[in-house]
């Protein structure tokens, strides 16, 4: 493997003694020989296996009981996003060389030829990612993860059931969670999110009242079963405002997302005794616990199932199929610009397919939040096979179920994290795969909760600021990361100096940020029934 670093680190000091399109592609072979160094550290812990009695035998790929190390799980996430930010920085650079070559008639041919190497090094980019991703199916741990996935997320689904069906209701501890009027639905889930972790971490069953009497009864009575079977009501002998008392048998949340004081069990904090299995595990753990509780308050009713396995049999779902959720709030004359927008990740995604087959249909599950941008999209994208919502009724509660559901059910989602929906259908994605945490492409935000503590990031590479507006880092440096610019860069606090700037995104790692919840020691850890 040594022999095959050294030759490509000779090719990248001769791109260095070229010119500045040189000197960038230079600079992008040694980052792609820097990661390449890091696969090769991050297989060696697949060498080893969990049992003393495997050493010394020959690997075994597929086998349940073979455990990947939490070093290997982090190292090949760490390695992937890695391709992809030095994508974005490549592609970035480059796009500003062309466009200044471009304003001087006498370099246009150069801009030409950054454009040939920006579609070389895409090419090259996607097979890197194509091949690296077919290593998570043949490294011997996929069955480990389908399993382990499978079990922790059925033990936090026992947990919510036994929490919310209490033996005696009239004797329960009880949270009651409002709902607003001028919530979208997408909003009110989040919202209902926000007050069963509360409920989960205070051990009170949670009680759904709409300030008003007719909100919310269009969804969890028509589409959505109840979050209990047998205690609906807020009866009790004590009641009080939050905080309240731990002897108060029914406390009322405020019907905003936040508390004061904030309690410290809020996101992203996750379980601690989970959060060692969901390290290993998850490429976003908060990602993956906000999507559990999704999951329990999203389950269909009979007659919504039907509804649902229809829509699918007519807009005719099938993979591979991307998700894309157009959230403009752009002028008409804008759109054209906001569609490309998007549906660049689109083509991105379908190019990497079509490596390995060119006949690949390509195909989108579209919403958006005018009609218009949906006509327009697929006239545009005519070689596209576009499905859509069959219930048009924007903004519905029976519609924005069904973009969920085939939104967080589509190969990929190209979305806006800005937006509830986008958001909610990612969530959900996180209960239908062992790890979906890359099956996104946000155009804007990064992944957050609103309402939520403040999520720090840990530099795991040092950097040394090349302008005023970058930071310089050190190793174990803590920052408050606000945006990520998708262009190989990030913005954020340096929480050491109190100061902020811009620093390469692939330098810092999500820490997971565990504390104390209940353990629910009265539900087993496994399923003794299956």
């Amino acid at each position: 493997m040594c022999w095959a670093f050294a030759g490509a680190e000779r090719r990248c000091l001769q791109l260095w003694r070229g010119g500045r399109a040189r000197l960038l592609l230079a600079i992008a072979c040694g980052a792609l020989v820097q990661l390449l160094v890091t696969w090769g550290i991050a297989r060696l812990p697949t060498l080893q296996s969990s049992s003393p009695a495997d050493r010394g035998t020959t690997s075994r790929p597929q086998i349940v009981d073979r455990e990947p190390t939490l070093e290997y799980e982090q190292r090949r996430r760490n390695l992937k996003n890695g391709i992809y930010e030095f994508w974005y920085y490549m592609e970035t650079e480059l796009r500003k060389l062309q466009s200044l070559q471009g304003k001087d008639k006498t370099r246009a041919t150069k801009g030409v030829k950054i454009e040939y190497i920006l579609e070389s090094v895409e090419e090259r980019m996607l097979s890197l990612l194509a091949d690296f991703t077919s290593m998570q199916t043949f490294d011997g741990y996929e069955k480990w993860r389908e399993a382990e996935a499978a079990e922790l997320g059925d033990l936090v689904q026992r947990r919510i059931i036994f929490l919310q069906n209490p033996p005696r209701c009239a004797k329960a501890r009880k949270l009651v969670c409002h709902f607003a009027r001028s919530a979208s639905f997408e909003e009110e889930l989040h919202h209902v999110v926000y007050c069963f972790i509360v409920a989960y971490a205070t051990q009170r069953t949670l009680i759904l009242k709409p300030r008003e009497p007719d909100l919310g009864k269009e969804a969890w009575q028509e589409f959505l079963q109840p979050l209990s079977k047998k205690c609906l009501d807020a009866n009790g002998v004590s009641h009080s405002e939050w905080p309240g008392k731990e002897e108060t048998q029914v406390l009322y949340l405020p019907k905003r997302s936040f508390l004061y004081p904030a309690p410290p069990y809020l996101p992203p904090r996750v379980p601690a005794d989970l959060a060692a299995r969901l390290a290993r595990l998850h490429g976003n753990p908060l990602a993956w616990w906000v999507g559990q509780f999704l999951k329990y308050a999203l389950r269909p009713r009979p007659r919504t199932v039907e509804r649902l396995q229809q829509s699918a049999r007519q807009v005719g779902f099938e993979a591979p199929v991307v998700g894309v959720y157009i959230s403009a709030s752009a002028k008409p004359n804008q759109y054209e610009y906001v569609i490309a927008m998007y549906m660049e990740e689109v083509e991105k995604y379908f190019d990497s397919l079509a490596l390995s087959n060119e006949d690949i249909q390509r195909r989108i599950f579209l919403v958006a939040d005018d009609q218009i941008l949906i006509n327009r999209t697929t006239l545009i994208y005519h070689h596209y096979e576009v499905l859509q919502n069959p219930v048009n009724r924007f903004g519905s509660v029976d519609s924005t179920i069904i973009d969920i559901h085939f939104l967080s059910r589509c190969d990929y989602v190209v979305c806006a994290f800005s937006s509830h929906l986008c958001r909610a259908a990612y969530e959900i994605m996180q209960t239908l795969h062992p790890d979906a945490a890359d099956r996104f492409h946000s155009v804007d935000d990064v992944y957050f909760y609103k309402g939520m503590h403040s999520q720090h990031q840990e530099v795991i590479y040092p950097h040394y600021s090349k302008s005023e507006e970058e930071l310089d880092l050190r190793v174990g440096d803590q920052i408050k990361v606000t945006r990520n610019y998708w262009n190989g860069s990030s913005k954020g606090k340096l929480l050491r100096l109190s100061k902020t700037g811009l620093f390469p995104s692939f330098k810092v790692k999500v820490n997971i940020e565990a504390v104390d919840f209940p353990t629910y020691q009265q539900v087993p850890l496994k399923n003794l029934t299956s």
